[in-house]
């Protein structure tokens, strides 16, 4: 996926790029941590929202590769991590996916209600966050979108720059400070779901027979697998010597799913109290003709909060670009109980978040999208666009009948192949109809 649940996603994309280029030159504020030679660091990322959705913690190190110097992330698993209210509720969360800690499914924060995070490493390494209290967040009154095909910096989308960019209007309350923070989730209709590199995808088990002469040969089984199968090597028997690749259709509906990937956020420090009117919030790459489904979300920061992230974001975002020195790396608010010295990136913060979601029909642009810009040409295979815009080829099916597939399993005759893929439910793709989609 080219950008793929914290709430807010774009966190653990930045502080790839953020390791590997920053976290090398520089020093920690605002905690007054070094980091300066750290080639081994813990990435926390978490915000908890007042939404029915799901509630996750990420746990990653990420380290330094002793040869070249360049970051690799490694998810963090095995950890007991659990949420505190109130400084008296004890929450536990449970590991879905290495690295990701989710809190119980009917779990939704309060406003107003303070929340620590607290988790200890499989070492017996324990570690915890400041509390933060879940602010009030206002309403987004209105979205509005331009096409724009020079929306995007060449650097993004390997070139390509259209997208749709989304403006919002809201009230900013008066007679307090407010902070914010704009993030975009969007979906998008997928008839790709699965690829197998040097492997076919089998819906059942595969077994593994001998013929008379000794020569290895597959057939399928009765049991449940819906996955890529990949022979195993074995002396004596023959091997595949040229890669090959087979992209596998959706049994059923299927979207992707992709979260923005640059920081937004806002003080009210000359707008306080005011409307703010057509603030840019989004900008929506153009993958494919076929509309979309767009949702804003809105949250509030603390003090504390914002200067985090806003820190981040200039750091990430100078128009000198990558070359620019960077003034420092930014630890967050997640400790070692016994070692304060150790800087954990990342932030750990509760909010409220105003979501609204818009239908976008994509019948305003004017040039081709991301998806038809393939120099080698279009295959026409239905879902095309987006698999070309995701993985910047055309999809490659496997062989109908009589032509033989390079890994041939004998299967029963009620189930021809090539056979299709199911959908998964992940984080950047669901079975599941988004609410406000349109058929």
């Amino acid at each position: 996926m080219i950008h793929t649940h914290s709430s807010f996603q774009p966190f653990i994309v930045l502080l790839g790029w953020f390791l590997l280029v920053m976290v090398p030159l520089a020093c920690v504020d605002p905690e007054n941590i070094l980091l300066r030679g750290t080639n081994d660091i813990l990435v926390v990322d978490g915000m908890l929202t007042d939404l029915a959705e799901p509630q996750i913690i990420k746990i990653n190190r990420s380290k330094a590769d002793p040869l070249t110097g360049r970051f690799g992330t490694t998810p963090i698993t095995k950890a007991t991590v659990e949420v505190v209210m109130d400084s008296t509720v004890v929450i536990a969360c449970h590991e879905t996916v290495d690295g990701s800690y989710q809190l119980p499914s009917d779990f939704k924060g309060q406003i107003g209600h303070a929340y620590q995070l607290r988790f200890t490493l499989s070492d017996g390494t324990h570690y915890q966050s400041t509390q933060q209290v879940m602010l009030a967040v206002p309403p987004i009154n209105r979205i509005y979108t331009r096409f724009n095909p020079s929306s995007l910096t060449s650097t993004e989308l390997g070139g390509y720059t259209a997208a749709h960019d989304f403006y919002l209007d809201t009230q900013d309350p008066a007679n307090e400070r407010n902070y914010y923070r704009w993030d975009w989730k969007q979906w998008e209709k997928q008839d790709w779901c699965r690829t197998c590199q040097n492997g076919v995808y089998s819906i059942n088990n595969v077994i593994k027979h001998y013929s008379p002469g000794g020569i290895r040969y597959w057939s399928a089984g009765d049991s449940l697998f819906e996955d890529c199968f990949y022979p195993p090597f074995e002396p004596g028997q023959p091997v595949i010597d040229r890669p090959f690749v087979y992209d596998y259709q959706c049994r059923t509906q299927c979207w992707a799913i992709f979260y923005s990937y640059n920081l937004n956020v806002f003080a009210d420090d000359y707008t306080n109290g005011k409307l703010l009117a057509g603030q840019k919030v989004a900008q929506i790459p153009y993958y494919q003709h076929a509309p979309c489904l767009v949702e804003i979300r809105q949250a509030a920061l603390d003090p504390a909060a914002y200067q985090y992230y806003k820190q981040l974001q200039d750091q990430t975002q100078k128009t000198g670009g990558l070359t620019d020195t960077p003034p420092a790396a930014l630890a967050g608010n997640v400790h070692n109980l016994a070692n304060n010295q150790e800087g954990i990136v990342g932030y750990f913060t509760a909010s409220a978040v105003a979501a609204t979601r818009y239908w976008l029909d994509r019948k305003d642009t004017t040039v081709l999208p991301l998806g038809a810009t393939d120099p080698s040409g279009y295959s026409g295979l239905v879902g095309a666009e987006l698999f070309f815009a995701i993985n910047k080829r055309q999809p490659k099916p496997e062989p109908s009948p009589p032509t033989v597939p390079e890994i041939q399993i004998f299967e029963n005759p009620l189930h021809p192949r090539p056979y299709t893929a199911i959908c998964e439910s992940k984080e950047s793709q669901t079975p599941a109809k988004p609410v406000g989609w349109r058929d």
